[in-house]
């Protein structure tokens, strides 16, 4: 077994802590030999982890759709290189990724919905207000849509659902009013050309802990890469990739995430899925997972004092329900 190669220390940082790990160890439980997929690989943090528990024989399979990060993961995790299999693709085909693999089910599917430390740290990828760069903000740096492109060609109400809608923000009418007024100015290009025009519609509060660029960033990143269609594609049948009693676990980080993972798994596991106002059962349908978390976990005051990108987090998880026949998917 070859030594794992060397990686920077910027690479071994404080970034690839992974979020609630114990947590995500204990629901998922993995064993000895087990096959496994990480649905968002990023850094491989919980992937290095869910390797060590599966010794000698566990396979996992990394899916990431961003490049830089499974080039990453990749040079990380050289030790179990036996072990992995490393898939440039977003977590909603991961279906289509088993089938192509020739994988029958794996017994455990983890989801961190967080965008990584690697791409908030890299002032040219365009995901933090806190660092000047282009307005990028793909996840896929292949795909052609990026923040720039949404900001200075999407209507004014275009832009206001989208802060109103995937940010939450109270200030999206004002603010979509702003931007469409500048950029007819001059073109918003860069992280530090949006930020001015925020601070100068958005005041900020000392009794809200909050950057006033932190709800519109989060708008834009969600709609330059459609991540509430593919969770919710995901969510349609993700259930079907598990093998009986195996577990999946999704990490979110926002209501919007968490609100559709909890009304997936509810669906997953309900009895019936005819409308209230039958009296009849027609659906044929049976539940298909159990859910393990009745509420959202969050992490300790520990984990967020030590990583405060936790903060935010929520976690829920089910287990595929024992039955025949659930594969193919």
């Amino acid at each position: 077994m070859e030594t794992l190669q060397a990686v920077s220390s910027a690479e071994t940082s404080s970034r690839h802590i992974p979020v609630m790990q114990k947590e995500v160890l204990a629901f998922l439980r993995p064993q000895f030999g087990a096959r496994l997929l990480d649905g968002t690989l990023g850094g491989g943090g919980h992937a290095l982890t869910l390797l060590e528990a599966t010794a000698p024989d566990g396979m996992l399979i990394g899916i990431d759709q961003d490049a830089a990060a499974l080039s990453l993961a990749t040079r990380r995790l050289a030790l179990f290189r036996q072990r992995c299999l490393f898939v440039h693709e977003n977590f909603s085909n991961a279906s289509a990724v088993l089938r192509d693999l020739q994988w029958e089910g794996v017994d455990g599917v983890l989801l961190d919905l967080g965008f990584s430390s690697l791409q908030v740290e890299d002032g040219d990828r365009g995901f933090s207000f806190l660092r000047p760069g282009p307005l990028d903000m793909r996840m896929d740096r292949d795909q052609n849509l990026q923040a720039t492109d949404v900001v200075n060609r999407s209507s004014e109400e275009t832009l206001r659902k989208i802060f109103r809608e995937f940010g939450e923000e109270p200030a999206a009418r004002s603010l979509a009013h702003a931007l469409v007024r500048e950029r007819s100015l001059a073109p918003i290009q860069t992280t530090t050309d949006l930020v001015q025009v925020i601070d100068r519609v958005i005041r900020r509060s000392s009794r809200v802990h909050l950057h006033p660029a932190t709800r519109a960033f989060q708008a834009l990143r969600i709609a330059v890469n459609g991540e509430l269609e593919h969770l919710s594609t995901f969510l349609r049948e993700g259930y079907r990739l598990l093998r009986p009693r195996g577990r999946m676990v999704i990490l979110s980080y926002h209501s919007l995430e968490d609100r559709l993972v909890k009304e997936a798994f509810r669906r997953w596991a309900a009895t019936c899925l005819c409308p209230p106002q039958l009296q009849v059962c027609s659906c044929q349908w049976s539940p298909q997972v159990r859910i393990l978390t009745s509420k959202p976990l969050t992490p300790t005051s520990e984990e967020v004092a030590r990583n405060p990108r936790a903060r935010s987090a929520r976690l829920r998880a089910v287990e595929r329900l024992a039955m025949e026949g659930v594969w193919p998917c």
